[in-house]
């Protein structure tokens, strides 16, 4: 952990020098840049003008950098941006993460003997790039590891009713699985066919297909929490797949695509790459009505996701809101409501919803979620003591808060701290207690936020993935 930690310190402090040796560039460009959003709709010459020392959104031209959610994802775009900017005569990049060294005690009252509790540290590092290619085309590049396995471990983190995927034969269970090693490697390209109008290829190795919101390492309501929502295996855990082909349209604000990928979720062998396979699909509809809005519906049909349940399929659906909200200079609100479902052959329909919300003050961030999730007693591996595989009900409510304590080189140390009560179905109380409450202490490294001077306003720039 500490290797990591100095590692992202280096790529920080080299990131930063070289975009401060183009800072002055940069705010040459930047008020083109604004009025070409304000009238995207003029003409296509003032947008690669405006565009020139910027990067724009990952699958087009015309649109703004921070509508780029995960994969090929939007989120709004007053989204603020943490990352650094490598400016080069043809290329324009970013390099961006999130790292939390922490302690985490899911149980601090032993209600029961089902919460851990360890020193781990969560995290992820990612980089993309891209180009323009004539006088329409974009091509792009994005590159994610995680630590994960050896940070966390292979049997992931300790996390109080939270299930998905396995270990040694055994199904995860109050315990979030680490991610991997390679979490993404995937290339794009974006061709404007008219104004305002786009199609795009996206195809990766891993990758994340078309189906559900932005990942919640990347939903900016959820960025100061350490932990995985409950309902990330209803929602987005389909976002390291390897083997991607997604094919999209946009028109203005309005996007439909659809991908083709592997439906089995990653092994336990978290350091390789699993044989690429695609046998299952998804389509998404996205719109932005507005700067501070994103919306999202989407449905997958998964071929055997889970390697303990080859025979079983699963067909997900999902709808998010995604709100965003400058206040300042150096603070913003941001709030999501996701809600996903799970169908499987045997189990029928398990849904779940989370609101999360974040305000980040000059300093100060708070943060909180709500979760809302119902799993039978198979996912949790009860069904020894339940064999008739009855459905439950869990609900969890997240409060936290982080403070900026100080920057070097662009990057911030964070220090914080959460509080998570779970509530417990009645027939559960017994093995988990009634109100378990779960604990936690850390120190989250990130890059700071992008600002620039655009005459009297200050804007962000960059890319939030």
């Amino acid at each position: 952990m500490k290797t990591y930690i100095i590692m992202v310190l280096l790529i920080s402090s080299g990131t930063i020098g070289y975009a401060q040796h183009n800072h002055m560039q940069m705010d040459s460009t930047a008020h083109n840049q604004h009025r070409m959003q304000n009238n995207q709709s003029k003409n296509h010459a003032s947008t690669d003008t405006g565009m020139q020392m910027m990067m724009s959104s990952q699958l087009s031209r015309d649109l703004p950098m921070s509508r780029n959610g995960s994969g090929t994802s939007w989120v709004p775009d007053e989204t603020p941006v943490y990352g650094y900017m490598i400016h080069g005569k043809k290329w324009m990049s970013m390099v961006h993460g999130n790292v939390f060294a922490r302690y985490t005690n899911q149980d601090i009252f032993n209600k029961s003997g089902r919460g851990g509790h360890e020193f781990d540290a969560p995290n992820w590092l990612m980089g993309m790039t891209q180009r323009k290619v004539g006088k329409n085309g974009l091509f792009s590049a994005n590159a994610m590891i995680s630590f994960d396995p050896f940070t966390v471990g292979l049997d992931g983190y300790p996390l109080l009713y939270q299930t998905g995927e396995s270990y040694k034969g055994q199904k995860l269970v109050d315990r979030q699985h680490p991610h991997d090693l390679f979490a993404e490697l995937n290339v794009s390209y974006a061709q404007r066919i008219a104004q305002n109008t786009d199609v795009y290829v996206s195809v990766g190795y891993p990758a994340e297909p078309a189906l559900g919101p932005p990942v919640f390492m990347h939903r900016l309501s959820a960025t100061n929490n350490p932990d995985a929502p409950l309902q990330h295996h209803y929602a987005d855990a389909t976002h390291i797949t390897f083997g991607v082909a997604t094919l999209g349209f946009r028109y203005k604000n309005v996007k439909i695509e659809g991908s083709t990928f592997k439906g089995r979720e990653p092994d336990e062998e978290r350091y390789g790459f699993d044989a690429p396979k695609f046998d299952s699909y998804s389509m998404r509809l996205s719109y932005n009505p507005s700067k501070s809005w994103a919306l999202q519906v989407s449905h997958g049909w998964i071929k055997s996701p889970e390697s303990l349940e080859p025979d079983h399929d699963v067909k997900l659906f999902t709808a998010s809101a995604l709100y965003a909200k400058k206040l300042s200079e150096d603070s913003h609100f941001s709030a999501s409501l996701v809600y996903g479902q799970n169908t499987g052959d045997q189990h029928g329909t398990l849904p779940t919803a989370v609101l999360e919300s974040n305000l980040q003050l000059h300093k100060t961030a708070v943060y909180g979620s709500y979760t809302y999730v119902r799993k039978n007693a198979d996912e949790l591996d009860l069904l020894s003591g339940f064999p008739n595989n009855p459905n439950f009900n869990i609900n969890a409510v997240t409060l936290g808060a982080n403070r900026i304590v100080a920057q070097v080189k662009n990057t911030d140390l964070r220090i914080g701290a959460q509080a998570t009560l779970n509530v417990s179905p009645s027939a559960l109380k017994p093995l988990y207690g009634s109100t378990p409450v779960g604990f936690e202490v850390y120190i989250r490294i990130n890059p700071s936020l992008m600002k620039m001077m655009m005459g009297k306003h200050q804007h962000n720039v960059g890319v939030k993935m």
